[in-house]
C-alpha cells in the first residue's frame, strides 16, 4: 500500500485526546505532519467543513479466525473481520493467537500471523491465548514471542480452555518479569457449571436462561480473585468484559489502593440489558453472550465507571457465530442453551454506537475519543495509533454528523449474515477513513485492499504499582 505523500484535510472539527477544536490536518507519508491552520500545499486536499475529523478507531477485544471454547470455528476471515471493522471507523484491531493442538505455542502464532499477513485489511496485533501451561516449550516459546512484540497474554478462569489458579500464578509471574500485560475473561467457572445444570435439569433451556447461568457473582469474585493476583504479583493485569455493577466497584477500589489493573466493556453492556434474550423459540440465541447482559442499574454503573476513570476503553469483543448450522445452530434448531456458540458481532458497530452516544450528550467528543482510541493504543502499547497527533499514523476517520443510519437485519460487512442491532438508528456515520494516509473507506464505500495491513510490534507495557494514568511507551524497534 502506498500512502499519500501529500494530502490536507481543511475545516474539519477535529476531536483529538486533548482538544475539539476547528481546523485543518496534514498527512505526509502516512504519518501526520501538522495540525492546525496548514499553509497551501501542492498535494490533495479535502474540504471536511461540517464533517468531524477523529483518529481510526483502535478495537483491542475481537476474535477473528479463532476457534471458541466450546469447539467451534467463528464466522469471520481475517479480510472479512477487518473489511468489516474498516467500515465502522476501526483501523486497528487486537486479536487472538491460539495454543490449541498446534505442535507448539510458537507454531500456533506463526500460522495464525501467516493468515492476518495474507487477510487484514486494517493493522493489527496479537494476544496470546494460553491453555496449557504443561506444553513443550510454552515458557520459552511465550518469553521469546513476548521479546518481539507480542505484548499481551489472555488467560480464561472459565470454558474448557481454562487455567488453575496454580497456572495463573505462573503466567503472571513469566508477564512480570518479560513486560508483558495479562487479560483474562474473569468468571468462575465452578459457580457456571453448577447453575447451568440444574438450570437444565429443571427444564430451563432457552436461550434466556442462558442469563441465569452465568449469576453475577460469577464476574465479582473472578474479578476479585484476579485484582488480588495482581496486587501481589505487581503484574499489570486487563479485566474483559466488565458487565455487573459490583464488579466496577471492585475495580475501582483496586485502582484506589494501586492495585496495577485496567479494565474494559463492551457496547452490548451499555445499550443492552438481558431482556434481548427473551424471544420466542431459538431466537434469543443471537443475543447470546458471556458474560451475559444485564441490568439498567449495571448500564449506570458501566457508564459511570467509563466517567470516573474506573473503566478505561470501550472494545467489541466481536465474536461472530452465523445463525445456522455453522454457527449458533450447529447442534440442531432445538439444542438447550449451553450447546449454543457465546458471542455477538461488533467490530463495525462499535465506534458508530458511541459516536451516536456523543451526539446525543450522553458521553463528551473527548471520552469518544479516549475510550475508543487513546485508551486501547496507550494501554494496549500501540504507540503511533489512537490519537490525532503530530507524527502518529495518519489513521483518521470523517464522520458526516448529521447522517441517520437505521440499522438493518443484515447489513453489516462480516460474515455474520445478521445484525445484532437492527431496528436502531444513529445518527452521525463514518464516511471516509484513513489507514496510514491511504483511503480505505470513501464516502462509505470500500476501498482498501486484502493483505494491506500491517503487523504493529508493540513495545513492553513494563510493571508499575500504579493502574493509571496508563503507563508512556517508547516506539518499537522492529
Amino acid at each position: 500500500m502506498v500512502e499519500h505523500t501529500n494530502l490536507v484535510i481543511r475545516n474539519a472539527r477535529i476531536l483529538s485526546s486533548d482538544g475539539d477544536r476547528i481546523g485543518d490536518v496534514e498527512v505526509g507519508d502516512g504519518k501526520i505532519k501538522a495540525i492546525g491552520d496548514v499553509p497551501a500545499t501542492t498535494g490533495a486536499e479535502i474540504d471536511a467543513e461540517g464533517y468531524v475529523l477523529t483518529p481510526g478507531g483502535v478495537d483491542v477485544h475481537a476474535h477473528i479466525e479463532q476457534m471458541s471454547g466450546m469447539g467451534l470455528m467463528n464466522a469471520d476471515t481475517f479480510e472479512t473481520a477487518t473489511r468489516s471493522a474498516a467500515l465502522g471507523g476501526t483501523t486497528s484491531v487486537i486479536s487472538f493467537a491460539p495454543q490449541s493442538a498446534a505442535p507448539s505455542l510458537a507454531h500456533a502464532v506463526e500460522d495464525y500471523a501467516g493468515r492476518a499477513s495474507s487477510g487484514a485489511m486494517i493493522d493489527y496485533a496479537f494476544h496470546i491465548i494460553l491453555n496449557d501451561m504443561k506444553a513443550e516449550n510454552v515458557v520459552d516459546d511465550l518469553t521469546a514471542l513476548i521479546a518481539v512484540g507480542h505484548r499481551s497474554i489472555k488467560i480464561f478462569t472459565t470454558y474448557n480452555i481454562q487455567l488453575s489458579d496454580r497456572d495463573i500464578c505462573e503466567v503472571l509471574g513469566i508477564a512480570k518479569e518479560a513486560g508483558a500485560l495479562v487479560c483474562v475473561h474473569a468468571e468462575n467457572d465452578g459457580l457456571i457449571g453448577w447453575t447451568k445444570d440444574r438450570l437444565l435439569a429443571s427444564g430451563k433451556t432457552q436461550p434466556k436462561h442462558h442469563a441465569l447461568s452465568h449469576p453475577r457473582l460469577a464476574e465479582i469474585e473472578a474479578v476479585e480473585r484476579l485484582i488480588r493476583f495482581a496486587e501481589y504479583f505487581a503484574t499489570p493485569v486487563m479485566l474483559f468484559h466488565i458487565s455487573t455493577h459490583e464488579a466496577v466497584n471492585a475495580v475501582r477500589h483496586a485502582r484506589a489502593r494501586g492495585v496495577p489493573v485496567w479494565a474494559e466493556t463492551c457496547p452490548h453492556y451499555l445499550f443492552m440489558t438481558d431482556a434481548v434474550l427473551d424471544r420466542p423459540g431459538i431466537e434469543g440465541a443471537k443475543w447470546m453472550c458471556s458474560p451475559p447482559q444485564r441490568t439498567t442499574a449495571d448500564q449506570d454503573a458501566l457508564w459511570a465507571g467509563l466517567s470516573d476513570g474506573t473503566l478505561d476503553l470501550v472494545s467489541s469483543d466481536h465474536a461472530p457465530y452465523r445463525f445456522d448450522e455453522s454457527g449458533k445452530l450447529s447442534n440442531g434448531k432445538n439444542a438447550d442453551f449451553s450447546k449454543i456458540a457465546n458471542g455477538l458481532p461488533g467490530l463495525e458497530v462499535r465506534m458508530p454506537l458511541m459516536f451516536d452516544a456523543m451526539q446525543h450528550g450522553r458521553i463528551s467528543p473527548m471520552e469518544f475519543v479516549t475510550w475508543c482510541c487513546t485508551n486501547p493504543a496507550r494501554i494496549h502499547g500501540l504507540p503511533r495509533k489512537g490519537d490525532i497527533q503530530i507524527g502518529l499514523d495518519a489513521d483518521l476517520v470523517l464522520w458526516n454528523p448529521t447522517k441517520h443510519h437505521a440499522y438493518g437485519a443484515n447489513d453489516l460487512h462480516d460474515n455474520v449474515g445478521y445484525n445484532p442491532w437492527v431496528g436502531k438508528t444513529i445518527t452521525g456515520y463514518p464516511e471516509t477513513v484513513f489507514l496510514r494516509g491511504y483511503p480505505i473507506v470513501k464516502n462509505g464505500a470500500l476501498e482498501g485492499k486484502v493483505g494491506q495491513g500491517r503487523w504493529i510490534a508493540r513495545p513492553a507495557p513494563g510493571v508499575s504499582t500504579t493502574a493509571a494514568p496508563a503507563p508512556e511507551y517508547v516506539e518499537a524497534t522492529t
